[in-house]
């Protein structure tokens, strides 16, 4: 059975998003290995714990062009599999402009770097959360 809150905010329920639930940080560490394996550029890992319930942590990171975006997130999904943490999820493969692999607790966004300057992601997400005004 699913838990309700967990399956809302990940799409998936922790027994579906397998090891990378347990243990996201040692996960991020391995997924940021990989970037570097597959020569992908301006890597950067954003702690989002206490920020948003999307998950723990999202990675952005560049590739040169569209057959380089294809080919990091095509080999760090095969290595997700083969670790044992599932098939990850995978959205803009066709065009390789921005490519978003959604591993439950881990973000991955694999951009051209035009697409990455003009959604500007870690301006987004790296600030810190606003603190409400106390009345």
């Amino acid at each position: 059975m699913r838990s309700a809150p967990e399956t809302a905010r990940t799409g998936r329920s922790p027994s579906e998003r397998g090891p990378a639930a347990r243990d996201s940080k040692a996960l991020c560490n391995d997924i940021l290995a990989w970037h570097d394996e597959a020569k992908a550029e301006e890597v950067v890992p954003i702690d989002l714990k206490g920020k948003s319930s999307i998950g723990d942590f999202m990675i952005v990171a560049s590739g040169r062009n569209e057959r380089h975006v294809g080919a990091i997130a095509e080999q760090v999904q095969r290595k997700l599999k083969e670790g044992g943490h599932g098939n990850a999820r995978v959205e803009g493969l066709e065009a390789c402009d921005w490519v978003l692999l959604d591993v439950g607790d881990i973000i991955l966004h694999v951009f051209r770097p035009e697409v990455r300057e003009f959604y500007n992601l870690e301006k987004m997400w790296s600030g810190e959360r606003p603190v409400d005004a106390q009345h």
